[in-house]
């Protein structure tokens, strides 16, 4: 259902701190106009974790306003709290989501058994198309392959954004699941070896700077065009992405975005701007791929 190249968008805020809907409105038509696929707004590197709700909400909206059916959205709407979670998945279902992504509860570490029951229940109350995100280095817990085997059985629960790192583990996922789940890389840096597993497409922090490059890649693996892929892929999706995470995800993207001209706006505290000696490096590799 959902494939190809969605980018992970950032949110961009005005001068005075609070969310620039202009700018998210220019963002969309920088993604549609590159052929980005889709778009995930209020994810990580949304900075969702500082939004309030009504902020989350109104975010979610603008877009799918913004959108207008051209690409499908696909919201974040994940939380600790399986409460918070359903409230948000049914809000970006009433506004129009073509998708909900949701994040495994992070800090409480719940087993297998309760990270089941916590996506059954949201995907039975609220009937939406749900991509689940399996990301362990920010959550602390790791979704199991036999454990999302089981959740693919449920019918709106139809893909996964895997940034476990673990190609063995996405390797089982696609084993165990078959055509159940559609898997969408999490991680950039290994989106051609996902793609060469059955991978379907990526949930992308860098397609926020190159997102024409990053469509493109993906078509071209998907036509049998591997060496071209394999060329974009080392040459620069790769090396971009490795400068993305010169410290936590979302500061270099979005220092980027701001350096290219495009909407941006602050980092939230506890997010800080970047150290003098990494915005250089990051500037250096911009000026080199030549994006500023």
């Amino acid at each position: 259902m959902f494939k190809g190249s969605l980018v992970a968008m950032i949110t961009p805020f005005t001068e005075n701190g609070e969310v620039d809907e202009q700018g998210i409105k220019e963002l969309v038509e920088f993604h549609i106009k590159n052929g980005t696929n889709g778009i995930v707004p209020c994810g990580t590197t949304g900075e969702s974790p500082t939004l309030s709700h009504e902020e989350h909400k109104k975010v979610v909206e603008i877009t799918v306003k913004a959108v207008a059916g051209r690409i499908p959205v696909v919201a974040g709407t994940g939380s600790n709290c399986t409460r918070e979670a359903l409230e948000l998945t049914q809000h970006a279902k009433e506004v129009g989501a073509d998708g909900a992504l949701i994040i495994t509860p992070y800090y409480n570490k719940p087993t297998q058994k309760g990270l089941y029951l916590h996506f059954k229940k949201i995907a039975e109350e609220v009937d939406i198309p749900i991509v689940i995100y399996n990301v362990p280095s920010r959550t602390g817990v790791n979704l199991l392959p036999e454990t999302l085997a089981e959740l693919a059985e449920i019918k709106n629960i139809v893909g996964v954004k895997e940034a476990s790192g673990n190609l063995e583990q996405m390797t089982s996922i696609v084993e165990l699941c078959g055509e159940k789940i559609t898997l969408l890389s999490g991680d950039d840096k290994l989106l051609l070896p996902v793609l060469s597993i059955g991978g379907k497409g990526v949930i992308s922090v860098v397609a926020n700077i190159i997102p024409k490059e990053v469509a493109e890649m993906i078509k071209n693996f998907e036509k049998g065009n591997y060496e071209q892929a394999r060329q974009v892929f080392l040459s620069r999706i790769y090396p971009l992405s490795s400068a993305m995470f010169y410290e936590t995800n979302p500061i270099p993207v979005k220092t980027s975005a701001r350096l290219m001209g495009l909407p941006s706006g602050e980092l939230r505290l506890p997010l800080a701007p970047m150290q003098e000696n990494n915005l250089a490096k990051l500037k250096r590799d911009l000026e080199k791929f030549g994006l500023i």
